[in-house]
């Protein structure tokens, strides 16, 4: 299936119905009062999480939702029946925003939260409701008001306990199809990943915790050069981040280039997503001449971060360390949630 984590619908609750004109005619009641039943309320428009849905691809066929109207009053004062509602699912991570003004209406974050995004209309009073002292028989009824038309726009962002980030082609793609069961297109040039992956890795010590592979930010990501905003995003929500760096393409004269490159869109992007704790992965130990770049890396990354590990992604060397340190990392902030709660 393919990733989509944006999309633009137009919801529409449902028409309330028609309140009745109507009097009572029975054998021996000639001129009967007004017995006109009022309309029903049109169906809601909500929004509700599911786990089953992963991304927004469903809306790509689909984009006019409309919930069902009241239905109208009747004789006998028989009131009409409220329109059903409406319910959307949505995955998880989704932002519901106005279309036009770009303003955030809801984010959904937890597991059985729900949204009423338009109303329905109110149904109308049957003519019953009209009788006074000068007027005994009125002849008229209320007409049920309009339901609620919103332009929204959809937006995912991934729900990962480990977001992974890092310049193109350093090997994310790769990690993730060694640590988890997800699997990536990998391939040796920038930019093979073009849409976010999300992996469960399984861990012998803690229950399993879900990693997510962004496509590689460059410098300019955060004003969206090569789609950065689209990608950024989808790392906010992480508990914490994997910075992979390619330690074949560490410049010699700069070698904390690349990680400075990452973090400054990091912080452009947003001021909580730079400060988020990272674990700092210095990849591609296995190329010639890497184990010497990643000690002097590791020197020189020392005041800045001291969680440092070296890896290849290709051999596995390294690999099950990682792992284990991610996922008592991930435990502990699990841990501390709990204990917030």
């Amino acid at each position: 299936m393919k990733f989509i984590d944006e999309a633009l619908i137009t919801v529409r609750s449902g028409d309330g119905g028609n309140g009745c004109v109507s009097f009572r005619r029975e054998k021996y009641v000639p001129k009967g009062g007004p017995n006109g039943g009022d309309g029903g309320k049109g169906g809601d428009v909500l929004f509700e999480i599911t786990s089953r849905m992963h991304t927004l691809y469903s809306f790509n066929f689909k984009k006019h939702f409309r919930a069902e109207r009241g239905k109208h009053g009747r004789g006998k004062n028989q009131s009409g029946k409220s329109g059903k509602d409406l319910i959307i699912f949505v995955p998880p991570g989704t932002l519901i925003k106005e279309a036009e003004t770009g303003s955030l209406l809801k984010e959904f974050v937890r597991s059985g939260e729900s949204f009423l995004a338009a109303r329905g209309g109110r149904g109308g009073l049957g003519n019953q409701h009209f009788v006074s002292k000068r007027n005994r028989a009125p002849r008229y009824a209320q007409k049920g008001e309009p339901g609620q038309t919103l332009s929204l726009k959809l937006e995912l962002k991934l729900l990962a306990d480990v977001g992974i980030t890092g310049l193109p082609n350093a090997g994310k793609s790769t990690l993730v199809s060694k640590l988890s069961s997800a699997r990536p297109k990998v391939a040796k040039y920038p930019f093979t990943t073009l849409t976010p992956t999300l992996g469960a890795v399984e861990s012998q010590e803690t229950d399993p915790f879900v990693i997510a592979d962004i496509p590689g930010l460059i410098e300019g990501a955060h004003r969206g050069v090569g789609l950065g905003t689209r990608f950024l995003r989808h790392v906010e929500r992480s508990r914490f981040l994997l910075h992979l760096i390619d330690l074949s393409a560490v410049p010699l004269e700069a070698p904390l280039s690349p990680y400075h490159t990452v973090n400054q869109e990091l912080r452009l992007f947003s001021p909580s997503l730079g400060q988020k704790t990272q674990v700092i992965v210095l990849n591609k130990v296995d190329k010639p001449g890497t184990r010497a770049v990643a000690e002097r890396l590791r020197n020189a990354l020392e005041p800045l971060n001291p969680d440092v590990w070296v890896i290849s992604a290709i051999t596995g060397e390294g690999l099950e360390e990682l792992k284990d340190h991610l996922a008592g990392l991930v435990e502990k902030g699990r841990q501390e949630q709990r204990d917030g709660m």
